[in-house]
């Protein structure tokens, strides 16, 4: 009898906790940029690069498994046409040289990362997209 009372206390409290557990799921997507690019004055191999989104703490986090750099950024709300699992980097072409621009992760973005204080008429601007799972 005891044990059946304490079963009966004990539930309700599990019960709680698991409701109150936030859900951490990240989203992730895996993108492949077919060339180098500097990010914070960093050079950034050709190849593939995982883009995480944190929706809790409205992150992003992308880094190389074969390039030994990371990078982080907060979002901020983008475009609402947009799906919800679409990964999208943008890049400045100045010359031979690219630099990351923005990243889109759904209806979010980063804010401007190349601190490029303005475009010359030479620039061009690539679009690598990529789709979250």
């Amino acid at each position: 009898m005891r044990s059946i009372l304490h079963s009966l206390v004990l539930a309700p409290i599990v019960l709680a906790a698991v409701a109150l557990t936030p859900n951490t799921a990240k989203a992730a997507a895996v993108v492949t940029v077919p060339f180098n690019f500097i990010v914070d004055g960093k050079v950034c191999p050709a190849g593939q690069y995982t883009v995480d989104r944190d929706p809790i703490k409205n992150a992003i986090y992308m880094r190389s498994e074969k390039a030994p750099v990371a990078f982080h950024w907060f979002m901020t709300p983008g475009d609402d046409n947009r799906q919800p699992n679409n990964v999208t980097l943008h890049f400045n072409q100045n010359d031979q040289s690219f630099s990351l621009h923005t990243v889109e992760f759904g209806r979010m973005t980063t804010p401007r990362i190349d601190h490029k204080s303005k475009r010359s008429a030479h620039d061009l601007e690539r679009t690598v997209q990529g789709q979250g799972q």
